[in-house]
Formats: C-alpha cells, sequence, structure tokens
C-alpha cells in the first residue's frame, strides 16, 4: 500500500504535467481538423471547391471511423496491447494524414507533382487536389480519432479515484484551444505567409511535434506500469475478448450515452467547421474576423470545461448537466437561425453548452463500463459519433448549395452570399434529438442506480 501512494499518479504535480502533456497532442489533432475552416472561401477561389466539395473534405476524415469502425478496433486494439503501441502507431498515422493533405494543395503537388496525374486520371468530377486532400483527411482521421480514444483512457488511467472530470474537462478546454487557435490564425497566416498553403503546413507541423510530445510521455507510461505491477490500478492490457462488443452495445444507458454524443457532437463540430463561412456570409464580416469570431466558441470552452469538471467531481448531476447543454444549443441554433443579434453572445453560450455536456459525459461512461473495457467503450461512442461526423457535413454542404443554386465560383468572386438558414435548421433537429437521449439517460439512471448524478470522485 506504501508504494501505491508514493506512485507518480498519487503526486498531484506529476499527474497534472502528464495531462498537460496529452492534451496539447489532443490539441493539435484539433488544430489540423479545423485549420481548413477559414480556407473555405481560398479553396473554392483557388480550386473551385463548392459547398458539397468543403463538406465532403470535413466528412472525409470520420470515413474510416464510421465505415471501416477503426475507432472500435482501436479501441479493441488498446485494450490489447496497451496505451504505449497503440498510441505511437495512431498518433503517427494522424500526423502522416496532415502532411498529405498539405502536399495535396501544396504548389510542389499543383505543378504536375508527384502522383498528380495519376490522380488526375480517375474521378474527374473532382479535382487532383481534392482528392489528394482527402487521402490525407482520410489518413489523419484514422489515426486522429483512435489517438483521442488512448488520451481519454490515460486519463482514467491516471485520474481514476482523483478528480477524474475535473481532468475530462481540462483535457477538452485545452483541446478546444487547438481549435481556437486555428480559427482565430489560419487565415492570417495563409495571407501573410509566402504561399497560403503554409497555413496548413504549420498545422502539419503542430501534429509533428505533437507525435514526438507523445514519445516523451510512453517513458512516464512505462515506468507508472511497473510502479503499480500487481496493484490496482486501470489496466493497459486486458484479457478481452471480441464478444464482449456486445455487452457493451447491450447496455442500455451505455446506448443513450452513445445516442446523446452522436447528436450533440454532430450540432456542434459541423458547425465549428462551416462557422467562419458562416459569419462571413450572415454578417458580411471579413474573412479575418470571421475567424476570430468562430474562435470564440473554442475559447468559451476552454474557460467553462474544467469548471465545470470540477462541479461534476464534487456535486455530480452529470445528467442534468446533459439534459442542460443540449436545451442550450437548440435556443442558440433558433437564434441563428432567424435573428440578427450579434454572434458573439450565442457563441460564447455554445462554448458553454459545448463545456456542460462533454464535462459530464466522458467520466459517466467509467461509471456504467467496467474499466478493463474501457477502451472499446469509447471506442465504440467514437465511431458512431463519427457517422454524424461523417454525414452532417455532407449535408450541410449539399443543403448550402441546394437553398443557394445561385452562388458559384463567379458569384461569389462578384460578392455573393450563402444563406444558411436550413442548414441551421438541420443543427436545432440534433439537438432536439439530443435532449431527448440526455432524458432517457437519467430516467435509465434512476432506474438501475449507475450513480451518474453523484460526484466522480464518490461511489454510487
Amino acid at each position: 500500500m506504501e508504494k501505491i501512494k508514493q506512485s507518480m499518479r498519487d503526486k498531484v504535480w506529476v499527474r497534472w504535467a502528464i495531462l498537460f502533456l496529452i492534451a496539447f497532442v489532443q490539441g493539435a489533432n484539433y488544430y489540423f481538423y479545423d485549420t481548413i475552416s477559414p480556407l473555405k472561401l481560398t479553396l473554392e477561389k483557388t480550386f473551385g471547391f463548392d459547398s458539397s466539395d468543403f463538406g465532403l473534405y470535413v466528412s472525409m476524415y470520420s470515413f474510416p471511423n464510421t465505415f471501416l469502425l477503426m475507432a472500435v478496433f482501436g479501441g479493441i486494439i488498446l485494450d490489447k496491447i496497451g496505451i504505449r503501441r497503440t498510441g505511437s502507431l495512431f498518433v503517427g498515422l494522424m500526423t502522416a494524414g496532415g502532411i498529405v493533405t498539405a502536399y495535396g494543395a501544396s504548389t510542389i503537388y499543383t505543378n504536375d507533382g508527384p502522383l498528380y496525374a495519376f490522380m488526375g486520371s480517375f474521378l474527374t468530377d473532382y479535382s487532383p487536389e481534392l482528392k489528394m486532400m482527402l487521402l490525407g483527411r482520410f489518413l489523419f482521421g484514422l489515426g486522429a480519432e483512435t489517438s483521442i480514444v488512448v488520451i481519454s483512457k490515460t486519463i482514467v488511467k491516471w485520474f481514476k479515484g482523483h478528480e477524474l472530470a475535473m481532468a475530462f474537462g481540462t483535457k477538452i478546454g485545452i483541446a478546444r484551444l487547438g481549435s481556437a487557435a486555428a480559427a482565430a490564425f489560419s487565415y492570417p497566416i495563409s495571407v501573410n505567409a509566402s504561399h497560403w498553403t503554409m497555413a496548413i503546413w504549420f498545422g502539419a507541423l503542430l501534429l509533428g511535434i505533437a507525435f514526438l510530445a507523445f514519445l516523451f510521455y510512453t517513458f512516464f507510461d512505462k515506468k507508472l506500469d511497473k510502479q503499480m505491477e500487481g496493484k490496482e490500478l486501470v489496466s493497459t492490457k486486458s484479457d478481452f475478448k471480441l464478444s464482449d462488443v456486445k455487452e457493451i452495445i447491450t447496455n442500455r444507458p451505455f446506448i443513450y450515452i452513445t445516442l446523446l454524443c452522436l447528436t450533440f457532437y454532430s450540432a456542434v463540430f459541423p458547425f465549428q467547421s462551416f462557422s467562419p463561412d458562416f459569419f462571413l456570409n450572415k454578417y458580411d464580416f471579413d474573412p479575418t474576423s470571421s475567424g476570430y469570431i468562430a474562435s470564440i466558441l473554442s475559447i468559451g470552452t476552454f474557460i467553462f470545461t474544467p469548471f465545470m469538471g470540477l462541479l461534476v467531481d464534487r456535486y455530480g448531476k452529470s445528467g442534468t448537466f446533459m439534459i442542460a447543454g443540449s436545451l442550450l444549443i437548440v435556443m442558440i441554433y433558433i437564434t441563428y437561425a432567424f435573428t440578427m443579434i450579434a454572434p458573439q453572445i450565442p457563441l460564447l453560450m455554445l462554448g458553454l453548452a459545448f463545456s456542460l455536456v462533454p464535462a459530464a459525459m466522458w467520466p459517466a461512461v467509467a461509471k456504467i463500463i467496467d474499466e478493463k473495457k474501457i477502451g472499446t467503450a469509447y471506442g465504440t461512442m467514437f465511431s458512431i459519433q463519427n457517422l454524424g461526423l461523417w454525414g452532417i457535413p455532407l449535408l450541410m454542404g449539399k443543403i448550402l448549395d441546394f437553398t443557394n443554386p445561385g452562388v458559384t465560383k463567379k458569384a461569389l468572386e462578384a460578392g455573393a452570399k450563402y444563406d444558411y438558414t436550413w442548414a441551421i435548421l438541420l443543427l436545432v433537429f440534433l439537438g432536439i434529438m439530443g435532449v431527448l437521449f440526455a432524458l432517457l439517460l437519467k430516467r435509465e439512471d434512476k432506474k438501475g442506480g449507475y450513480g451518474i448524478e453523484l460526484p466522480s470522485n464518490r461511489k454510487k
């Protein structure tokens, strides 16, 4: 017992230093995910992309995790071979995807570089630039989602029995800073650097640094395993069997929390991707100002999420927080669809909603699912979540093109604007569904006594 007390995870400064290290990895992931968002108009004018092409690019991130179930398999791999090997593999894939994406937009590639002619030889309705960037986005998504699963299990490993919800909230807040930085700085980098594609290359560079940061973390992970050998700790490996997936996906509260995850994130992440263009079109801001305003969402989550995690640790009420956050996004999107109110305040409130639900939801999973299966549980949630992150951006792009038939490349150059009303109403519907699933989850917790409404640092 004395050895456990003196382990690294029981030293406050050590476990929080580890948290900041791995949160940086996810922050770099989020930065690259949103790097393209402020560049939508640039892509339309440079490569002739339309909103459907942009939606396809955004959604390709989720393709391997939705249709190849890579987040599920990644979770199983994580439970089988542990954090170090799984994380190194998938953070490496994420980094490779960032490099391929940047190459697809680069002048080296567009000036008849390697694979340019090949990419132009098939599916000629899509440009060679789009196809190479889609390949990069595919590889990025292949690694990125499982890397988040790895980071989630790492937090459970270091913080179980301590400040678990606050740790998740802080990790999410730091990661959202990556999104805020991409929204605020991607376009300015593109116009002030030697070439606009330097904005994408910068994101790829951050991914490379994140890969090195994770490799650095593995030394601490190995040391902790040695310290805790034979002691009670979230295992890095387990005897998990594929048949146990059935046990997870037939768990009723897990079904509800996963459906909430699907609808909630599908209502927020696609909006985040389109938001710089939304503010540019609806409020007639310039691209730089639109990016700065879009960053308010992530800055809000950075401020609110750790605080919400602290509240969950001390007072519980996770189910109530999930209901409140889902209701809030419904009201915010209705405001955006039908009013011209200044966008900053609703966006800050969206940041609050985006803090309430994740800070309550992710720690709650550890109360529903056995710790040895937590990697697979998170992987399953991420794969189902990615169904929405694949389909909703595609649908939003199609809705924009269908409801704005006159907005062509030539019209955009002449100053034409998109009407986003119907695309925003799609998000309102998703928010309403999220409220329903949050209510069902709270009812199931009351019946089954899972302890979702209890503080995270108390046993149910």
